[in-house]
């Protein structure tokens, strides 16, 4: 069914237009396989969280995921892993999973499902192997260490910009996980939105240089601390700042949703390569394939009123 949904929403001619200047051409060698059948392998890995090798075999296995791709193996064989290994370097090379992430949104924009109107900011962590126990000897240089709350964690932070009314994702940005959330907050923001949505980490963003320089007119919608409510007294007062408090979360809540997508349903909990360029090129496909996950829902529910 997930297979079904995806096949009627991802816009395969316009990423495909996207990959094909930079596609080889097959003037020497092996002839390339198809951008669509190799893209469509591509999604697969990041959605079901495979390695170049699993997927290879899971085609063989799985008579859905061969439907999906394009694949009869009675006329030939599944691409090798070496094939999407190439693929998906090209892909990091020229920061195509970014061309294609924002051709989509402007493409969401046009059909009134990307509003621009505010948005909600958030950061999570993804967990990165802390072992040195691989041929280089080392962590990963590029990943870090931070504390949230009384835990150690060892990774890096996906950081991204939501819109406020449709709970897309506009902007995805990469750090190591050291990085404080209100360090990536001015990249977050696409200049159109004068409201902004964050939690009590974002708390002292508007006094940050770089939004007084460029952001001067936004509204800015940051939870309080929890300390700040319990020293209140109570009262009216402290009632009606719970309430509003309350409609914040309520719509700081949609953030979390994209969180889920990724981190759950595709499994991206780890990094599944080393250095931040490499996963954050990945983060765009995976936030890219949220939007449509969340669009399609959409339309099911217009054509179901």
């Amino acid at each position: 069914m997930f297979l079904d949904q995806m096949e009627a929403v991802v816009p395969w001619k316009e990423w495909a237009e996207v990959i094909v200047p930079f596609y080889q051409k097959g003037d020497h060698g092996r002839p390339p396989k198809g951008i669509e059948v190799i893209l469509r392998m591509y999604l697969l890995q990041g959605w079901f969280s495979l390695s170049d090798e699993m997927l290879e075999d899971a085609l063989y296995d799985s008579q859905s995921m061969r439907r999906f791709v394009g694949i009869n193996l009675l006329e030939e064989d599944v691409p090798d892993a070496t094939t999407l290994l190439k693929f998906r370097h090209l892909l990091e090379q020229h920061d195509l999973t970014s061309r294609m992430f924002h051709q989509l949104n402007e493409t969401l924009s046009r059909k009134g499902y990307l509003m621009r109107e505010g948005t909600i900011v958030d950061a999570t962590i993804i967990a990165a192997p802390s072992s040195t126990k691989n041929k280089e000897g080392q962590r990963d240089p590029e990943m870090h260490q931070t504390k949230k709350g009384n835990q150690w964690y060892f990774g890096m932070k996906a950081h991204i910009g939501v819109d406020r009314e449709s709970g897309m994702v506009h902007t995805v940005e990469a750090t190591a996980a050291n990085q404080h959330d209100i360090t990536c907050t001015s990249q977050l923001l696409h200049g159109e939105g004068t409201i902004v949505y964050g939690d009590a980490g974002y708390t002292g963003v508007s006094e940050r240089p770089e939004i007084k320089n460029g952001h001067e007119q936004v509204e800015w919608k940051i939870a309080l601390r929890h300390s700040v409510l319990t020293r209140m007294k109570d009262g009216p007062e402290k009632d009606a700042v719970v309430n509003v408090e309350h409609e914040k979360a309520s719509i700081r809540a949609k953030v979390e949703h994209q969180f889920h997508i990724v981190k759950n349903l595709f499994g991206f909990r780890k990094v599944r390569y080393r250095g931040l360029a490499k996963n954050h090129s990945l983060l765009y496909m995976l936030f890219a394939s949220a939007n449509l996950e969340l669009y399609s829902r959409q339309v099911t529910l217009q054509q179901g009123s």
